[in-house]
């Protein structure tokens, strides 16, 4: 398992599924556990270390509201962690963004937008991380990312079409 992703409750699935499959797609291994900062600590602390023991080399940290948990995987390994912030009712997310791209000096968590876009990507940004020991993946990233590209020339081709 190259990257191991924590979620702070099964409702957070949703934010992460299209980050599970790009790695899929980029043949990047992980494993999925929901484990909560605040109501599992101990089960979270024996999963990080779990992971790094069955070769994790990258965290990503699914959580909400008080979004604790990207700080607690970062405060107990020396691997990079991602944290993605989610959307909630009271406070849009904001509240999550804060607390996670708020870490103290010393103990970073890498943060990305908040949502779907945000677990889309923590994969890239994991997969990007992982990149820069394995030049299989690098390559199949820069194949992606002019992928993009074509994407976008051949929008801009139609959208003039169009007048």
């Amino acid at each position: 398992m190259k990257v191991s992703i924590f979620l702070g409750s099964d409702s957070d699935f949703e934010v992460i599924k299209d980050g599970l499959e790009i790695l899929k797609e980029f043949r990047v291994s992980f494993g999925l556990e929901v484990t909560s900062a605040h109501r599992s600590p101990e089960r979270t602390v024996h999963l990080i270390k779990e992971a790094e023991q069955q070769g994790a080399r990258v965290f990503i940290a699914v959580a909400g509201k008080a979004a604790h948990l990207p700080g607690v995987v970062a405060a107990h390994t020396v691997l990079p962690v991602i944290g993605v912030p989610v959307e909630s009712q009271a406070l849009a997310g904001l509240d999550a963004l804060l607390s996670i791209v708020q870490m103290p000096r010393g103990v970073p968590v890498a943060t990305v937008a908040l949502g779907k876009t945000g677990g889309a990507n923590a994969a890239l940004l994991a997969i990007s991380i992982l990149a820069v020991s394995d030049s299989e993946l690098k390559a199949r990233l820069e194949t992606y990312r002019f992928q993009m590209v074509e994407k976008v020339e051949e929008s801009s081709r139609r959208l003039k079409e169009k007048i």
